[in-house]
């Protein structure tokens, strides 16, 4: 195990982060760079986060470029990883407080659960006819995993993507859902008639150009497919920014929504219904069959609810992707759905001074400008390189660079702070480091960032 007696031979600064993904990645490396003894606790056996588990699989070249750009950050030797260890569950917040010598917990635990579909009663249906957007793409992403010996590895929730099933979102992941969807159908009626593609040719080729290449077209499967019901109007959705807010500038922006959803159409044979809020459940038996919506409107710049336009979708499967928020942590205060911040600007929490959030868990619903502003930056990449339907490199070049700029920033700026705190006596440094390795020991690490990646690596 890896000898971490030098760190305590005189007083230095100590910053814990919870999260080794892209926001944690990035503050741990500005915090080392520094000189900080930096401690990285990361729930899963890998840091990746939503890279690995929520990015579907087909984005494999932008995935590689991601792991490589968290693990040089997480391989200085001033970080110490810590993988399979949930703050607030195996390490109390309490316990990584000033008095332990701790001068700042940054939390970049990212936004892992859904947002509850804002349908009353549905919740009761979640697997029968009823699944969310986070446990889906993970299963998507690992179901076909297999272990060194070439068995399946993948033990978790598993799903069946039923024809005719509808999306209700409206934002970047559920257009990643409904390409699942479709992607998933026609893989699956191909594989019917002896033909097995994979998922990233599919993707990368689009539905039509994969079937042409066997003499096939989708009339002749037969396939239904999936739409995607969004509550405004498709020249509204978040999926590009413009960079003002001039007229000029606004009306591009929604043309380049409606040329998405075009391409998404002509791509993958998605069908988008806009305009469509859903308001109650539709049940028979113990299952969901499908959604009662109601049609809007957008009226002097506010959505309006148009009365007597209530219809009934029934569909096999209904998959909720309006959003995630982060989990909850014990210790941390929260404000509906969001961690509690008393000052949105540095993220720190509220009643908790050394206690402060990065990346989606500050960047969230509980801060639109700072989204917006992020969303403005990379949102031509997104319609480029991230969703697969735009033209230009397909290599993911840029497509997180701004993410990473602005959590290296967040770093660079939480590293200051915290070296404005007192250091931690050699005494405590000792004692959290025996913390550490004890932790190391619970999960099976020897402290080799580079060899635990090697024993472990992603599929």
């Amino acid at each position: 195990m890896r000898d971490l007696a030098g760190l305590w031979s005189e007083p230095r600064h100590v910053v814990a982060i919870c999260g080794g993904a892209v926001s944690g990645a990035e503050a741990a490396a500005a915090c080392a760079r520094r000189g900080i003894v930096t401690i990285v606790f990361e729930q899963n056996t890998r840091p990746y986060g939503k890279i690995e588990d929520g990015l579907p699989r087909w984005h494999d070249k932008l995935r590689s470029q991601e792991y490589a750009r968290i693990d040089e950050c997480l391989s200085h030797p001033n970080v110490l990883f810590v993988p399979r260890t949930v703050i607030g569950r195996d390490l109390p917040i309490a316990e990584l407080g000033p008095d332990t010598g701790i001068a700042a917990l940054l939390l970049a635990n990212g936004a892992w659960r859904d947002r509850p579909l804002p349908v009353p009663g549905v919740d009761a249906y979640v697997g029968r006819g009823l699944a969310y957007q986070n446990p889906l793409v993970h299963w998507f992403n690992h179901y076909e995993d297999r272990g060194r010996d070439g068995q399946p590895s993948y033990d978790g929730p598993r799903y069946e993507l039923l024809d005719g099933a509808i999306v209700v979102g409206g934002g970047l992941a559920s257009v990643d859902v409904i390409k699942i969807l479709h992607v998933e159908l026609y893989r699956a009626a191909l594989r019917a008639r002896g033909i097995d593609v994979p998922v990233v040719e599919i993707e990368h080729q689009g539905i039509p150009k994969t079937l042409a290449a066997h003499g096939l077209s989708a009339e002749e499967l037969g396939i239904a497919g999936a739409t995607l019901y969004y509550r405004r109007r498709v020249r509204d959705m978040p999926v590009a920014f413009p960079k003002d807010d001039s007229p000029e500038q606004l009306a591009k922006t929604e043309g380049v929504r409606e040329k998405l959803v075009q391409v998404l159409a002509q791509k993958f044979l998605v069908r988008v219904a806009e305009c469509r809020i859903p308001l109650a459940p539709i049940v028979e038996g113990e299952r969901l069959l499908g959604l009662r919506f109601r049609k809007s409107e957008l009226q002097n710049g506010k959505l309006v609810e148009i009365p007597g336009s209530d219809h009934d979708v029934r569909a096999p499967l209904v998959i909720s992707s309006i959003g995630s928020v982060p989990e909850p942590l014990d210790g941390i205060g929260r404000k509906g759905e969001l961690y509690d911040f008393a000052d949105m600007k540095t993220g720190q929490v509220r009643g908790l001074s050394h206690v402060f959030g990065l990346g989606n868990v500050l960047t969230g619903q509980g801060n639109i400008k700072d989204s917006r502003e992020n969303a403005r930056e990379i949102s031509g990449h997104l319609i480029a390189d991230y969703l697969g339907v735009g033209v230009g490199p397909r290599d993911g070049a840029g497509v997180l660079d701004s993410a990473h700029v602005q959590a290296a920033g967040r770093g660079e700026q939480a590293a200051g702070g915290a070296q404005q705190r007192p250091k931690a006596a050699p005494a405590q440094l000792r004692e959290l480091c025996e913390r550490v390795r004890a932790r190391w020991s619970a999960v099976g690490y020897e402290g080799d960032y580079r060899a635990w990646l090697l024993a472990n690596p992603p599929s």
